[in-house]
């Protein structure tokens, strides 16, 4: 059974939107130039209001590593994502299961790229966009994904209700993230989408 993650969670009843349609994990971007950013207090808030067995995963951008601890001080993350520059060592100061995310570009090896982070417990392939280190809504060439790798994938980029049955067909991942996919506007999700999103990945 494939997961679903979405992220760029900005309010309590958008997470409950997603826990309740089936969602197994919801994204909190403490990453300040994104539109879907949050901060401490309102991400505990959301936290909180979450039903038991939904991951909560922060996703942070090349940031400072006393910048990850103030936030894991203040906020009960499960995961964390990064989106940037990070090196496996960087990713495993924190005392947490992480993932890294890449920015897939054309004639990149994916298995060699994924063997520089050999602590993560999940890949996350998504659009390269320059100077966008993720949500740019984009969909990149699936087939560039090996079908012989010893990682798990999670597959983000330009996923909505309407492609992401096909995604999971063609790339068999372990789980997929969508955040624009599901949305009204930056940061506001929508129930509906987020329901019907679930229902195409789990059919």
């Amino acid at each position: 059974m494939v997961r679903v993650k979405v992220c760029g969670i900005t309010r309590p009843e958008d997470a409950l939107a997603a826990a309740e349609a089936g969602a197994d994990a919801i994204g909190l971007v403490f990453y300040s130039p994104s539109p879907r950013a949050v901060d401490s207090d309102s991400a505990r808030a959301i936290i909180e209001c979450l039903p038991p067995f939904i991951t909560s995963v922060g996703l942070f951008v090349d940031a400072a590593p006393e910048y990850v601890r103030e936030v894991l001080s203040k906020v009960p993350l499960d995961l964390l994502q990064f989106h940037g520059d990070e090196t496996d060592a960087y990713c495993q100061l924190f005392s947490r299961p992480y993932m890294k995310a890449l920015r897939v570009r054309s004639g990149d090896d994916l298995n060699a790229l994924a063997a520089r982070w050999p602590g993560a417990c999940g890949i996350l392939l998504d659009s390269f966009k320059q100077g966008v280190p993720g949500g740019t809504g984009e969909v990149f060439d699936w087939s560039m994904i090996p079908v012989n790798r010893t990682w798990n994938l999670i597959l983000a980029g330009g996923l909505d209700a309407d492609n992401v049955a096909g995604a999971v067909a063609l790339c068999q991942p372990w789980a997929v993230d969508v955040s624009g996919g599901v949305e009204k506007s930056k940061g506001i999700k929508d129930a509906a989408k987020i329901t019907r999103f679930v229902h195409e990945v789990k059919a």
